[in-house]
């Protein structure tokens, strides 16, 4: 006779994100849930920890200094496939979702979500599922049907760097120059250079252009 299938264990976690007060409060949600093995609020300290710790379930912030989330998981999974990403962001964004499952995570939720749907949403995708909000599976099953052989890429979206993104993201919303500077914390200086560097690579004239190709990719 076969023997039934042994329970999944508690699954081990790490957490990535650059907020301290964010991870103290996923510490304290989660901590009778979950065994938590470590944590990083940098890009580089992730990639070094985790591949040292070799964690079931890495819980991972999408927009960080150096590359973001998506950075740890690709040099992560360089090294460790195995590994499994669950991405957890204030962002809802279709690009975002659908360039961190295009980079191998097998689940994207927003900071909505409650510790008891975390907890699940952990153990799932530590047992192999892939698990995302609602409105955000509808983004990668579009991105599927509209061209069901094609890769969930975007060269366009490819080539701008996550701060390039992120004001793009912000202009499209219709922000002015100094309300992106005080929202990333960065001067309307720096704003205006991104500004530039994104209508150079997209090969656009004005802000104007870019609200629409923006909006056009839902990425506001």
């Amino acid at each position: 006779m076969v023997e039934s299938e042994t329970p999944t264990s508690t699954p081990r976690v790490f957490l990535v994100d650059d907020h301290a007060m964010f991870r103290a409060g996923v510490r304290a949600e989660l901590g009778n849930y979950v065994d938590l093995v470590g944590e990083a609020g940098t890009v580089a300290e992730a990639i070094a920890t985790i591949q040292s710790v070799k964690p079931d379930v890495v819980l991972l912030d999408v927009h960080m200094p150096d590359g973001g989330g998506r950075a740890v998981l690709e040099a992560v999974r360089k090294a460790d496939a195995s590994i499994r990403f669950l991405a957890l962001s204030v962002s809802d964004a279709a690009e975002d979702v659908i360039g961190l499952v295009r980079a191998g995570a097998r689940g994207y939720v927003t900071k909505t979500i409650s510790a008891a749907e975390l907890a699940d949403a952990i153990r799932r995708v530590a047992d192999g599922d892939a698990v995302f909000s609602p409105r955000l599976a509808g983004f990668v099953l579009d991105a599927f049907t509209q061209n069901p052989t094609a890769p969930l890429r975007d060269p366009d979206l490819d080539q701008l760097t996550n701060r390039e993104r992120e004001v793009l993201r912000l202009l499209a919303r219709g922000y002015a120059y100094k309300e992106i500077g005080s929202e990333l914390f960065i001067s309307v200086k720096t704003v205006e250079t991104h500004v530039s560097s994104v209508l150079r690579k997209l090969q656009m004239s004005n802000r104007y252009e870019l609200s629409r190709w923006a909006v056009d990719r839902r990425l506001i």
